[in-house]
């Protein structure tokens, strides 16, 4: 791993630009928490996932260090770190910013043709993508692809080449966790699957059909996350309908549709429909 020249220096550049930065040490990682920090003894800094009183003015607590204040970049204890640190930090997230990181050939190679096209950067492997917008961050999204941005870090390697991309819809839905899958075995569905059967005698055709047409108004408003919110939407018509039998193929239909037209294919909505069914035991 190449070493940054005067990673101070960059840090303030970054910093007055309004990047969060923290110095790395050799592995391309933070510093460890100072000894009255050790094991968050301290209680973590006030942007940790576990909220905390530390005011320390160590390079502590990884990502959470990360500052744009320059008193503090220029610290007594800050100077001793960036004695010994290799490159410079950053936090994406508190820039506005969402790096998805690369890993290699195969995973630039799938970004090509599934992402927009956006700023880029080089790194030792692969390339950092980097997007304006910030989200949850997630390591191994997919096989090679990391991403960056709310409660991690990424190092600094240089302003990269091209024009930088608003955070599309299809990074976002990387960090969105895919319902388990059923624990039966998979089902050949020919249609979609409704309920057992029956009488629906708490139900009127006004309500099931008011239902059916906020659940489709739900999957289309849908900004982000379509995966995720289109199996919430048939586990929400399922829980109540699924059962009693009042849905038909032509409700289960307009649902599909709807998924389909954010972008979903028909094999992600049967399963997400199956893994909708297997949830409630039906």
């Amino acid at each position: 791993m190449s070493a940054t020249p005067n990673p101070q220096d960059t840090a303030l550049r970054l910093a007055a630009s309004g990047v969060p930065v923290l110095p790395l040490r050799r592995g391309k990682v933070p510093f460890g928490n100072c000894p009255a920090c050790a094991d968050n003894a301290c209680g973590g800094r006030p942007d940790m996932k576990t909220p905390g009183p530390c005011s320390c003015p160590g390079v502590c607590h990884a990502w959470a260090a990360a500052t744009t204040d320059p008193a503090v970049i220029t610290s007594s204890p800050w100077q001793t770190a960036w004695r010994r640190a290799v490159c410079v930090g950053y936090h994406p997230g508190g820039a506005g910013l969402t790096v998805v990181d690369l890993d290699d050939v195969d995973a630039i190679a799938w970004a090509r043709t599934a992402l927009p096209a956006t700023l880029t950067v080089p790194t030792t492997r692969g390339q950092h993508w980097i997007y304006r917008g910030a989200m949850t961050s997630g390591n191994a999204v997919r096989p090679g692809v990391d991403v960056k941005s709310l409660m991690s870090y990424a190092r600094w390697l240089g302003h990269g080449t091209g024009v930088m991309a608003p955070l599309p819809d299809a990074v976002r839905a990387l960090a969105v966790k895919e319902p388990p899958a059923p624990r039966r075995a998979p089902q050949s569905l020919t249609a979609p699957l409704r309920g057992h059967g029956g009488e629906c005698p708490h139900r009127t055709p006004t309500y099931l059909e008011r239902g059916v047409a906020m659940a489709v108004q739900r999957i289309t408003d849908a900004h982000s996350s379509v995966h995720a919110t289109v199996y919430r939407t048939f586990l929400a018509v399922l829980s109540t309908h699924g059962r009693c039998g009042c849905l038909t193929d032509t409700h289960v239909n307009r649902l599909f549709t709807a998924a389909q037209a954010k972008g979903e294919s028909p094999r992600h909505c049967t399963d997400a429909w199956t893994n909708a069914l297997t949830t409630l035991g039906l």
